[in-house]
């Protein structure tokens, strides 16, 4: 409540996240409470300066592989799927899809708070799975659109064969390509 009043207080009228927990939180659990904001993901903000002309990329990247870890709030919570996928193909790129993608994601580990647990019994960790299920794509890149997702996927790759993909948030895939 006193977020809200802080942010009515400044009369907010948009709130641009990269994090789509903050993301779903704002935009479905603060309205009921009095905090009626335009909530975006940072791919959807990136999506608009593109379509607005604001922003331009290259397509430097043609030829290069990547596929695309669906963050569970983005995706599942909240039906963003197609919008990161038109930002990584403006690049020129091969997009590959995992096997468990969109609606059917598999989790990265942190959005279920994995990120500090240690492992049991011999079990495996989530990001690992994750991890191991993207490298069999043998991408370049492995994109995400989560902060939690992209530390998680960069500690999956360099436990299960560091340096076989990079790991980058769509954001710094359009910014080094503008």
């Amino acid at each position: 409540m006193m977020n809200i009043e802080v942010m009515n207080g400044y009369n907010v009228k948009r709130i641009v996240t990269t994090c789509p927990h903050s993301f779903n939180t704002l935009k479905n659990e603060y309205k009921g409470l009095g905090g009626n904001y335009k909530v975006q993901h940072h791919t959807e903000f990136i999506a608009e300066l593109l379509s607005e002309g604001k922003l331009k990329v290259t397509g430097n990247l043609k030829g290069t592989k990547i596929t695309y870890h669906d963050p569970c709030y983005l995706g599942r919570a909240n039906n963003v799927y197609d919008i990161p996928r038109e930002l990584i193909k403006s690049l020129g790129v091969d997009l590959v899809e995992m096997k468990r993608s969109k609606r059917k994601s598999f989790c990265c580990g942190a959005g279920g708070s994995q990120m500090f647990k240690e492992s049991e019994n011999g079990a495996q960790e989530i990001n690992i799975n994750r991890t191991e299920e993207a490298l069999a794509l043998k991408p370049d890149i492995i994109a995400t659109g989560c902060p939690f997702c992209n530390t998680m996927m960069n500690d999956g790759v360099k436990t299960v064969d560091e340096g076989a993909a990079e790991v980058k948030d769509i954001a710094e895939l359009i910014a080094e390509n503008i």
